[in-house]
Order: structure tokens, then C-alpha cells, then sequence
């Protein structure tokens, strides 16, 4: 009788020993093309410590994004690992439906108090899309409580990336990202981004700009009409597009808008929370105090999975009333394991001082970047602290950008593949014009960025006269 599996229908059980193949044929990688690595070896890494990764080759790379914005303290903290191995060998796991434990309590008080303003309650996610998810949906229950269910809509920026879960991703505006999915969650609305070097008027004067921008939200709340629109989502400084930077004055604006309209603001720190910017929380870096913080990324510095939205006291207060109940929840939200790494984390923040170390520097990484201008590939570096993105031109002069066919071969078919090459990892993106983006972690110094220039600038030149 064949035993042949296509006859026998049972799948050959034996274990392979090419990592790589065995990679292609059952590891689905998240935003891959994962027909890329039908004849090519997927990278994998192995080990870190301190700022650099390892992959199974042993060869070294600058790990130029934090891993993906994530591994602020850097690789290879016992410390961390510690925390995460003794908390669950005491209480692995305990859901808080319900029930507390006492990670998440001492961690819920520890977020309440490092945050700006009266955000004082903190309700856990396992990371920063379900974040995002929770935000809009508290922000659409509170308005309910409040008399007002007309409210359910939200704005957010055009190019800006908050996500993937449906409603995330219906906030988030990156139309490429979002076509497969449609239709998406109804309601969401966006409005022009703070993209300076891009500017459609007051190229020339960053704070009369700030104020178009802002004033569009205020435009699009009218035009939607206040009672229908429950929040504005935006982040401190916008990922996607390669990291736009508030003008002055933006976010005060911002500010007076949702009060005037009765719009909760949602600050997106996925990204910018825990040190990236220099400080706990981003919004502190911009002088504003949000209704809502969603984080996840940097709270354990990748050493375990968790993520939260902090919410201000005047919107919680009519969940804390009679048999009201915000009917939302996630298994493993405020994980003990997770809570404990996050508490560990923080201290070591305090003890290290992270964050003034990126206040510190953040000038100097800048300025470090900034001598790539004289190429002529390079048409604008910006950012802020330990975050920036470079944008790649055609022609500096007239800032014409490449083609999708141009970036296809440019980003995905050489700048990628060498700088990798080159011994740096960080990211190559066209989701918006042409930016290369780098976050290294948050322990890096004048010697980091120093090499991270010099392979930028070998990688960069190659591209260009590869054009």
C-alpha cells in the first residue's frame, strides 16, 4: 500500500534541519512578500546584545530601528529577562476581568503617575493596534454615556499608520494598506499631515503652516458636523512618511479645537512613548495633554509583549457610575510576565536616565544625519530625538520624487538589501514618498551614529549612480 502523502493524506512529520526552508514553509512573516524567499535564504537573528544583532552566519549588524521602535534599553538586559523568569515562576498568568493582580495594579499606578494631566486609568492591551482599538471604541462608548450617540466618527492624518486591526486600520491612512481590507469600519476621516518639506502654503514659515494644518481638523469637524465626531487621533510625531515633526504651535491648536467641538484627543504613542523622544510620553515633548494615550513598543523594550491606553479621569468617570461596564477585553491584556518586565523596565529607564541621554544627543544624531544633504539623493532629514527619516529625491532642486516603478527598484531591490549588506538594519519605505528610517536604541551614542552615517552614505551614493 502507498504511503505516499498526497495517497495517505498525512503530512511528513520528520523535522528539517535547513532553518531557512523550514522558515519559508511555515513561518508567514508579517508584511512580507514572502515570494521573495521561495529561492532565497530568510535572514535570521539569532542573538542581540546592546545595540547590535546577530544572525545565525554570525554576522553583526547596527540595529538601526530598535528592532521595529521597540528595544530602547537595547539587546541582552539580564535584568529584563530576570524580572520576566521570576514573575512567572510566582503567578505566570491571571487575566484582569474582573480581578486584579498585583503587576498590574503597581504598573496601572506607575503609568497614572508618569503621565501628564488627570490620565489616571489604564486599561491594558497586549500591543499598540488593540491600543488604538480600545481608544476608539472607549471614545465612542463615553460619548454614548454621555447623551451624545451621534458621536462615532474619527479623524486622523493622511499617510499616518495606526494599525491593523479594522478599526486601527480604518484610522490608519495609508490607502495601499487599507484596499484589501474594504470595507472598512465607517467614520473615519482624515485630513492633511505635518509634512513640512511638503508643505502646500506657508512652505516658508513652520508655525503659520502648523496652524493650516491644525485648523483642517477643525474645517473637517464641521464639515462631518460636531455631533457626529468622537475623537482625533494623532501621533507626536507621525511614523509613516518618515517621521513628521509637529510645527510650533500645532497641538496647542490641536488642543483648543477638541475643546471648543467636545472631541477626545488621542495621542498615538505606540511609537513615541517611553524615551523615544526624549521623554516618557510624547506629548510631554509638545507641551499638550491628550484625553488618551495609546503605548505599547518601549514599555518593556521588546522583552515581552504589552501595550495600554491611558485615559484621562474625565473620561473614565461615567464607567465608574451604577452597572455601566465597557464592554472590551483582551486574554492576555496586563499579563503579569509582562507587567513585571515593564515595571523592571522603567526602573532601569530611572536608573540609567534614558530619556535625558536622547535629550541630550538628539541634536547631535540629527546633525550627524544632516551631513547626508550633500548628496544628491538626499532631499530633507527630519524628526526628533532618537527618530528621523531621511527622503530620497530625484532631483533636490525641484524635490520630484521617484516614480512607484523607481522605488520598486530603488528601496526594495538595492537600498534595502545593502544597507542589511552593509551591517545595518533599519527601514527602507514608500508608504508615502521615499524615506529611510532610523530609531536605533535609545542607548546609542556619537559612535552609532557616526557608522550608521558612513553606511548610509556608501549605500546612498551606490543608489544614486545606480539611477
Amino acid at each position: 500500500m502507498s504511503t505516499d502523502t498526497e495517497t495517505t493524506g498525512q503530512k511528513d512529520t520528520a523535522p528539517k534541519h535547513d532553518q531557512h526552508s523550514t522558515a519559508y514553509d511555515h513561518l508567514w512573516m508579517h508584511f512580507t512578500r514572502m515570494s521573495s524567499y521561495e529561492h532565497a535564504p530568510v535572514p535570521t537573528i539569532v542573538r542581540g546584545e546592546g545595540v547590535h544583532i546577530y544572525d545565525d552566519r554570525g554576522r553583526r549588524y547596527l540595529d538601526g530601528l530598535a528592532g521595529l521602535f521597540v528595544v530602547q534599553a537595547g539587546h541582552g538586559r539580564a535584568e529584563l529577562a530576570e524580572a520576566a523568569a521570576k514573575q512567572a515562576q510566582e503567578l505566570a498568568f491571571f487575566p484582569v476581568w474582573s480581578y486584579a493582580h498585583p503587576k498590574a495594579v503597581e504598573l496601572a499606578e506607575r503609568l497614572a503617575h508618569l503621565a501628564p494631566g488627570d490620565l489616571n486609568k489604564v486599561f491594558f492591551t497586549t500591543g499598540g493596534g488593540e491600543a488604538v482599538e480600545t481608544a476608539w471604541k472607549l471614545a465612542k462608548q463615553y460619548h454614548r454615556l454621555m447623551g451624545r450617540p451621534g458621536r462615532h466618527k474619527v479623524i486622523s492624518r493622511a499617510v499616518a499608520y495606526h494599525g491593523t486591526p479594522h478599526g486601527a486600520l480604518s484610522i490608519t491612512g495609508l490607502p495601499a494598506l487599507r484596499a484589501p481590507f474594504e470595507p472598512l469600519v465607517p467614520g473615519a476621516h482624515k485630513v492633511p499631515n505635518t509634512n513640512l518639506y511638503r508643505a502646500p502654503v506657508h512652505g516658508d514659515d513652520p508655525e503659520a503652516f502648523g496652524r493650516w494644518a491644525a485648523d483642517r481638523i477643525e474645517e473637517q469637524i464641521l464639515f462631518e458636523g460636531p455631533d457626529t465626531v468622537a475623537a482625533v487621533f494623532l501621533e507626536p510625531v507621525q511614523n509613516a512618511g518618515g517621521c513628521f515633526p509637529p510645527p510650533p504651535g500645532y497641538f496647542r491648536r490641536v488642543r483648543e479645537i477638541c475643546d471648543t467641538y467636545d472631541v477626545l484627543l488621542v495621542s498615538d504613542e505606540v511609537i513615541c512613548a517611553f524615551g523615544r523622544l526624549g521623554t516618557t510620553f510624547g506629548c510631554e515633548k509638545f507641551g499638550y495633554v491628550p484625553d488618551i494615550i495609546t503605548c505599547a513598543k518601549g514599555m518593556t523594550s521588546g522583552y515581552s509583549p504589552i501595550g495600554a491606553a491611558i485615559v484621562s479621569d474625565r473620561v473614565a468617570e461615567p464607567f465608574y457610575r451604577g452597572d455601566t461596564t465597557f464592554l472590551h477585553g483582551y486574554t492576555f491584556g496586563g499579563h503579569p510576565v509582562s507587567a513585571a518586565v515593564a515595571l523592571a523596565n522603567l526602573d532601569l529607564f530611572d536608573r540609567e536616565g534614558l530619556n535625558q541621554h536622547v535629550l541630550d544627543h538628539e541634536a547631535a544624531f540629527l546633525g550627524t544625519l544632516s551631513r547626508l544633504h550633500d548628496l544628491p539623493i538626499v532631499g530633507d532629514v527630519r524628526g526628533n530625538g532618537f527618530f528621523y527619516g531621511i527622503e530620497l529625491v530625484k532631483d533636490k532642486a525641484t524635490k520630484e520624487t521617484f516614480t512607484p516603478e523607481e522605488c520598486e527598484r530603488l528601496l526594495y531591490g538595492l537600498v534595502s538589501k545593502k544597507l542589511f549588506e552593509n551591517g545595518l538594519y533599519c527601514r527602507a519605505d514608500d508608504r508615502g514618498d521615499p524615506v529611510v528610517q532610523l530609531a536605533p536604541p535609545l542607548i546609542a551614542g556619537q559612535d552609532v551614529f557616526d557608522e550608521i552615517e558612513q553606511i548610509l552614505r556608501h549605500v546612498l551614493t551606490e543608489a544614486w549612480a545606480a539611477i
